[in-house]
């Protein structure tokens, strides 16, 4: 797992795949999470190789929890058409590690400037509405250490809280693990600390990034 970073992000949980027609244009716009740059730029290829008899295969990636890296190509088409408006479209969603192909068959008809960047920037939208996507949030490990007399007690604050213990030890006392959002620590040691009129003993085993489904 992960060490957490300091702000939230998403990210794909799978790839996916979208089109969209323009004035008998096709462009297919194909998604996959990308964990490197080397790892993008070989789905890249991959799906130049899977479209070798289309006309242009461009691509947009950002790389990094705070898009560090971005690259973009509109192979072919006119500059700024392609992947410039596919980059902003991944930006601007807020996923992060991923990386979209837009597969383009031409059509016959010319669709100028600015049909070429709405033709681009809609199919990235499509082939985004086809992944699944998760947030990736800082989060706290913490250890509880209760009673078997407080353990119902515990469970249900855990159920209300949507959580399940990651492992549990019953010895003297019962110790459960459980992952939770960072923002949400003091809440919890002080909901449970109460709950339990202080019998409850918390420590903290560390600090990880985790994912949460939207």
């Amino acid at each position: 797992m992960p060490d957490a970073g300091n702000a939230s992000y998403r990210i794909l949980l799978g790839g996916g795949q979208g089109t969209y027609e323009e004035k008998k244009s096709r462009f297919i716009a194909t998604v996959r999470p990308c964990q490197s740059e080397e790892e993008a730029c070989a789905f890249i290829e991959e799906m130049k190789k899977k479209y070798w008899d289309a006309r242009h295969n461009c691509s947009a990636f950002c790389i990094g929890s705070r898009a560090e890296l971005t690259r973009c190509s509109d192979d072919g088409e006119p500059s700024g058409t392609a992947g410039r408006p596919m980059l902003e479209v991944l930006l601007g969603s807020g996923i992060r590690n991923a990386c979209v192909v837009v597969t383009r068959y031409f059509g016959g008809v010319l669709l100028g400037t600015g049909g070429l960047v709405r033709a681009y920037t809609q199919a990235v939208k499509e082939g985004l509405a086809a992944c699944e996507v998760g947030v990736m949030r800082p989060g706290v490990e913490l250890r509880l250490s209760v009673q078997y007399t407080e353990i119902g007690k515990v469970l249900y604050l855990l159920g209300q809280r949507g959580l399940e213990p990651l492992s549990s030890e019953y010895a003297e006392n019962i110790s459960l693990t459980v992952l939770l959002p960072a923002e949400e620590e003091e809440g919890f040691r002080k909901e449970f600390t109460e709950a339990t009129a202080g019998r409850i003993v918390i420590e903290k085993n560390g600090a990880y990034d985790f994912v949460q489904k939207e």
